[in-house]
């Protein structure tokens, strides 16, 4: 289901808290599904969190990015995200 900007809002702001906060984020992506994050100290993601936030799954690569499986409306998700750690 595709998020309204409303919902990418909150979405990206239980998200962001999931990771740790924004001074966590060192950077925001994405694919077609996958919202991708390198964090800082990437021990600090909420895993539980991210699912409450609508994540249906949560990947730890070795290099310490965490890539967050969202489905098609990720891309509104990660504007919004990149508003927020600005």
């Amino acid at each position: 289901m595709p998020l309204s900007d409303a919902g990418a809002a909150v979405c990206a702001a239980a998200v962001l808290d999931a990771l740790g906060g924004r001074d966590n984020v060192l950077s925001i992506g994405n694919c077609m599904t996958r919202l991708r994050v390198r964090l800082r100290d990437p021990a600090a993601v909420d895993e539980a969190g991210l699912r409450a936030a609508g994540a249906a799954g949560v990947l730890r690569r070795a290099d310490g990015e965490v890539h967050i499986v969202i489905g098609p409306s990720v891309r509104p998700l990660a504007r919004e995200m990149e508003t927020l750690v600005k």
